[in-house]
C-alpha cells in the first residue's frame, strides 16, 4: 500500500508538471521549431546523466531492431510536440490540449489499421461519443481561421503521438528512460536545421523557460512518471492522467485568462469519459509477451503526457 501511495503521488506530480508545460512554450517566447530543438537537447542531458548515474547505460538491452524504432517513435514524439506547440501558438493551451487528448482513439483507429487490431462494438460506441465531444470543444466555425488551424495541428500532434506509441510497444527488454533518451536524442539533429539560433540569441530570460522544459518536463518529468509505472495498476494510471489536462486548463485560465466556451466545456466530460473507456479495455486485453533483461517500456499512451 506504501509502494502504491508512493508511485500515486510521483505521478500525480508528473501530471502537474505535464500541466503547466504550455506555460514554460508560450514564455519562451521561442517559435515550435526552437522550442522543441532545445527541449531535446536539455532533455537528452537530463535524461542521459540519470542513465549513466544509474548505471542504465550497462547492458543497455537494445539491439539493431530496437534501437532503429527508438529512433522512428522519436521522429514522431518530436514532431508531435512540434504541432502540439503550433497549436497553443494558433489558439489556447487549453483548447489544444483538450483536442491532444483524442490520442488514444487514434491509437484504436491505428491498431486496426496497422496491427490489424479488432475494433468491438463498444470501441466503436465510445468513438462516436469521443467524436461529438470533439465537436462541441472544437466549437468553430468554417471562418474561424485560427481556431480550425489550431485544431488541425492538435489532431495532427495525437495521431503523431498515436504512432510513436505503436512503434514503442514493439521494443522489448529495454528501460523507457533509453528509449526516452534515444527519442530526444534523435530530435536534435532532425530539427538542427530547423531551430532559429538568431531568434534564441535574443531570447533573454526565455532560456530559463527553454531549460525547464528540457530539465524538469523532459527529465525529471519522465523519471518520476516511469518510477510510478512499476508501483500502480493500469486503472490508477488511467485516471491520473486526466491530472494533466485538468492542470493545463486551470493554469491558462490563471495566467492568460483563457478558458473555453459553455458550449465547449460540454465536450470535455465527453472526450474524458470516452478516453477513459478506451484506455481501461485497452489495458483489460492480454499484453503480448516480451523477452528481455531489463522491463519493457510502458507505453506513452498510458499517461498520454505531453
Amino acid at each position: 500500500m506504501r509502494n502504491e501511495t508512493r508511485g500515486t503521488l510521483e505521478l500525480t506530480l508528473a501530471m502537474v508538471l505535464s500541466g503547466t508545460l504550455g506555460i514554460f512554450v508560450v514564455q519562451s517566447g521561442a517559435s515550435p521549431f526552437t522550442v522543441v530543438f532545445f527541449r531535446c537537447l536539455f532533455g537528452a542531458l537530463a535524461l542521459g546523466a540519470y542513465s549513466l548515474a544509474r548505471g542504465y547505460l550497462t547492458g543497455h538491452g537494445f539491439t539493431a531492431r530496437t534501437l532503429a524504432l527508438a529512433a522512428l517513435g522519436g521522429v514522431f514524439i518530436v514532431f508531435n510536440w512540434v504541432f502540439l506547440f503550433e497549436a497553443y501558438e494558433a489558439t489556447s493551451i487549453s483548447f489544444a490540449t483538450v483536442v491532444y487528448h483524442t490520442q488514444p482513439f487514434f491509437l484504436v483507429l491505428l491498431g486496426a489499421v496497422v496491427l490489424r487490431e479488432r475494433i468491438g462494438a463498444a470501441k466503436v460506441a465510445w468513438l462516436g461519443v469521443a467524436f461529438a465531444g470533439l465537436v462541441l470543444v472544437s466549437g468553430t466555425r468554417p471562418g474561424d481561421t485560427a481556431s480550425l488551424k489550431g485544431l488541425g495541428f492538435a489532431l495532427a500532434a495525437a495521431v503523431l503521438y498515436a504512432l510513436a506509441t505503436i512503434v514503442t510497444k514493439r521494443i522489448g527488454g529495454v528501460r523507457p528512460h533509453l528509449i526516452a533518451l534515444v527519442q530526444v536524442t534523435v530530435g536534435i539533429p532532425l530539427l538542427l536545421p530547423f531551430a532559429d539560433f538568431g531568434e534564441a540569441a535574443r531570447l533573454g530570460t526565455g532560456w530559463g523557460w527553454l531549460a525547464g522544459l528540457g530539465l524538469v518536463h523532459t527529465g525529471v518529468m519522465y523519471v518520476l512518471m516511469y518510477a510510478a509505472y512499476a508501483k500502480l495498476p493500469t486503472a490508477r494510471i488511467a485516471v491520473l492522467a486526466f491530472t494533466y489536462p485538468a492542470v493545463a486548463m486551470v493554469a491558462d485560465w490563471a495566467v492568460y485568462g483563457h478558458h473555453i466556451g459553455l458550449v465547449q466545456a460540454l465536450g470535455v466530460p465527453l472526450i474524458v469519459l470516452a478516453s477513459l473507456k478506451v484506455t481501461l479495455g485497452r489495458a483489460a486485453a492480454p499484453a503480448p509477451r516480451t523477452a528481455g533483461r531489463a522491463p519493457a517500456a510502458a507505453s506513452p499512451a498510458a499517461t498520454r503526457s505531453a
